[in-house]
């Protein structure tokens, strides 16, 4: 049976967390490096059998564990060379307008990450476009045109010295 708790005035659900030995952190170390690896080159590098492997990454996968497989993209290549983290001030900060904030901004094709943070501003974004033309026509889809967006403070990235998807695991029990 699940637990709740109250955030930011919403039920969530309490996640459990699932116990993971050591041929699963070995499968999720491998997975995040390639997630396109055959099931048989992953039991071969976690020395188990095939059948087992396919078992386990499906228990990884219905627990939540592993929320999904994707392809990281160059940016540059597919011009989209251009992030930008910017931080968003809301001028009112009830439940219901922080909501309906991040509601716009987890739909729009431009935002890559959206943080609730605190201290400090409302929000963090970061976002991917082309060129600063696609910059401000993100500034006048979510900023502008939302008379709720108090301060818009925006960082340009003009170099990216590390990027990694990778989650650290926790060692495994001997």
């Amino acid at each position: 049976m699940n637990d709740w708790f109250i955030i930011c005035g919403k039920m969530e659900e309490k996640i459990e967390s699932l116990p993971l030995d050591a041929t699963d952190l070995r499968i999720l170390d491998l997975l995040q490096g390639d997630a396109a690896m055959s099931n048989q080159a992953l039991a071969a590098a976690v020395h188990t059998s095939p059948a087992t492997c396919l078992r386990r990454v499906k228990r990884l996968v219905d627990a939540g564990v592993i929320e999904r497989r994707v392809a990281i993209l160059s940016p540059q290549r597919i011009d989209a060379g251009l992030t930008v983290i910017a931080e968003i001030t809301l001028d009112r900060q009830g439940a219901e307008h922080l909501a309906a904030f991040e509601q716009r901004a987890v739909h729009d094709a431009a935002v890559r990450q959206c943080h609730r943070v605190s201290p400090g501003p409302d929000f963090v974004l970061v976002l991917q476009v082309a060129d600063m033309a696609g910059w401000n026509s993100v500034v006048e889809r979510l900023f502008t045109q939302d008379a709720n967006v108090r301060n818009v403070k925006s960082f340009f990235s003009v170099k990216r010295a590390k990027f990694e998807t990778r989650l650290p695991l926790p060692a495994a029990s001997r």
